[in-house]
Order: C-alpha cells, then structure tokens, then sequence
C-alpha cells in the first residue's frame, strides 16, 4: 500500500466511525452541546465537512472557499460527512509520493509539505471525533466500540 492510499485509510476509519455514531444520533438531539458557546452534533459535522474540504482546495493550491449555510438536520449534516469523506478520500488516494512532498501555501502563507496537511486532516477528524463521542454519551448514546474499515 503506497502512502497516499495509507493517508486515506487513515482519514476514512475515523470518518467512517464518526458516520457510524451519526447514524445513532437522534433528530431531536441535533443542537445539543456540550457548554454555551460550543459546537452542536451538527455543529461539528459541518466542521468537518467544510474542513476537509478546505484542506484539500489548500493542497490543491487555491483559496479555501466559504462554508455552506449550516446543515438544517442531523439527516443532511451526515449527507455532507458522506460526500466529503468521498471527496476526501479520493483526492488522497490520487496523490503520489511527489504530490505528498509538494510544498503548498496553508494557514496564513506559511508553506507546508502536502503529507503534513494530510497529518493535520487526519488529526482534526480524531480530535472532533473524540469530542462527538462525549457528547453522544452525554445524550445517552453509545458510540459503536469499532472502527470499520472501508
């Protein structure tokens, strides 16, 4: 397995595990969080979603676009998780070792090495997940004690 596709992987299980719990999450728990002023459940979907996204127009060499308008229900916040997840993994895939060296302009100019922003992508997921996994406790739900793989 060549280092892109490991980059990949690595995003998709902590992606997938994340879509697992949504999966779980009920409708009416949709904005809860966790203190005042803190993400929702789709707070932090939209987050990641737009995240992502803004990683990859960043390695792919343009400005990060503006976020959509917010999800309007946790059913379209996990729509967005989809659809980036797929956007994610496949930008990550397509990458060669070249590609993963490439030195591209990220978070106020400073120019940084492809496979560094694809560590800081992969590290934002877990870290929000960790976060998402809290929160569904604290709303009496049990995240899925496995991370599936692909």
């Amino acid at each position: 397995m060549n280092r892109s596709a490991i980059y990949a992987r690595n995003f998709e299980s902590h992606r997938a595990a994340l879509l697992d719990l949504y999966a779980q999450l009920p409708e009416d728990q949709a904005n809860f969080s966790a203190w005042d002023g803190g993400m929702s459940f789709i707070g932090q979907a939209d987050h990641l979603s737009g995240s992502a996204g803004r990683l990859l127009s960043m390695i792919q060499g343009q400005a990060p676009g503006d976020l959509p308008a917010p999800s309007q229900s946790l059913a379209e916040a996990r729509e967005r998780l989809q659809q980036s997840m797929a956007a994610a993994t496949g930008a990550m895939t397509a990458m060669s070792d070249e590609d993963l060296s490439r030195r591209v302009p990220a978070f106020g100019g400073r120019e940084m090495p492809v496979a560094a922003l694809l560590d800081a992508i992969i590290a934002h997921e877990a870290h929000h997940k960790g976060q998402v996994w809290l929160m569904a406790r604290m709303v009496g739900v049990k995240p899925p004690m496995f991370v599936r793989m692909g």
